[in-house]
């Protein structure tokens, strides 16, 4: 019943940005409001037309992804800079907790993300002191995302059986294994991964800066995430990845501070990744455990009925979670240089 709206008069990136954050959170709704049970087969029109018209300009997927959930969906409450969310789901302050917290993650690694242009400058030119400086404030910007990230204290029952079916996908995701008509787009359907931490910029950023190198398998993955990022997002690392290597640089260099300031940052990253192992643990692999067990039990109660369990041991994303963190942290310890 909702009429189809036209994207003609929407002016500038924010716009179509928050105009993307709003159509993907009705989709995720409408796909997922009965749980992995009650799936939709067709997105209506009225609400593929348009969202897919804002993708198109944005370059950006028509589902939901982390660029909508957390990079566009945050507005100050006052002028002193409190954050809330613009759009939420099913979920109250645990799922707004989950945003704001993510967010603080990547605001944490702003500072990181200058050091990087500010690095590769300074190997070009041969200045190791702007370099040494880059890489300390790179990785005292990876601690602070560890710090940030250690603050996620959402409900992990409420996270697993309520928040987390409405970031799931319609790619490598059993519950919709046809995927979606995108009705007035396409008449064949087509799959979209979830949204993932794995679509966050900044870790392939920090990747590429340190020359850490995944396994094939989990370097697929992460190559496939890219397409979920904002355009400018994924020319930036794309960029990164084709200057000239910083590990190369230090590998031949006498320098054991600049190797050491190296090594910090290398060593911030992989304890990030296993705090972020940490988190999943609680928020998934337990949660899902404990929603499994309830759901055995007579009068379980609606909401732990619809958990999704086609994603028990997957990302939302539809990694193999677990496998796949692991082994991204494992290859990120295994970037240092020795002294």
């Amino acid at each position: 019943q909702m009429p189809q709206l036209s994207t003609q008069q929407l002016r500038g990136r924010e716009e179509l940005h928050l105009a993307h954050l709003v159509l993907s959170f009705i989709t995720m709704g409408y796909v997922w409001q009965e749980g992995e049970e009650g799936t939709v087969q067709v997105l209506p029109q009225n609400l593929a037309v348009p969202y897919w018209e804002v993708s198109q300009a944005l370059g950006l997927p028509p589902i939901l992804s982390h660029a909508d959930f957390v990079l566009a969906n945050w507005r100050r409450k006052d002028p002193n800079g409190n954050l809330d969310t613009i759009v939420t789901l099913p979920g109250g302050e645990s799922l707004r907790g989950f945003i704001l917290v993510t967010l603080l993650v990547e605001k944490a690694a702003v500072p990181g993300i200058k050091a990087i242009p500010r690095a590769l400058g300074a190997v070009l030119q041969g200045d190791e002191e702007t370099l040494h400086g880059a890489l300390q404030e790179l990785a005292g910007a990876i601690e602070a995302m560890g710090a940030a990230l250690r603050r996620m204290h959402v409900d992990p029952e409420v996270f697993y059986t309520v928040i987390r079916i409405f970031l799931s996908g319609w790619r490598d995701n059993p519950a919709m294994p046809h995927g979606l008509v995108y009705e007035g787009v396409s008449p064949e359907a087509l799959a979209f991964s979830g949204g993932s931490a794995a679509q966050s910029t900044v870790l392939h950023a920090f990747d590429e800066l340190l020359g850490i190198r995944h396994r094939q398998d989990c370097a697929a993955f992460l190559l496939r995430m890219r397409d979920y990022m904002p355009p400018p997002h994924r020319a930036f690392v794309a960029r990164i990845g084709r200057a000239a290597s910083l590990r190369q640089l230090l590998q031949s260099s006498g320098d054991a501070r600049l190797r050491a300031a190296f090594n910090r940052c290398v060593s911030a990253l992989t304890n990030f990744r296993s705090c972020h192992i940490a988190i999943v643990t609680k928020y998934i692999a337990t949660a899902a455990a404990r929603a499994k067990a309830r759901r055995a039990e007579p009068g379980a109660g609606p909401a732990v009925e619809m958990a999704p369990s086609a994603l028990e041991g997957k990302g939302t994303g539809g990694s193999h979670i677990f496998s796949f963190l692991k082994s991204i942290r494992d290859s990120t310890r295994e970037g240092m240089i020795s002294a």
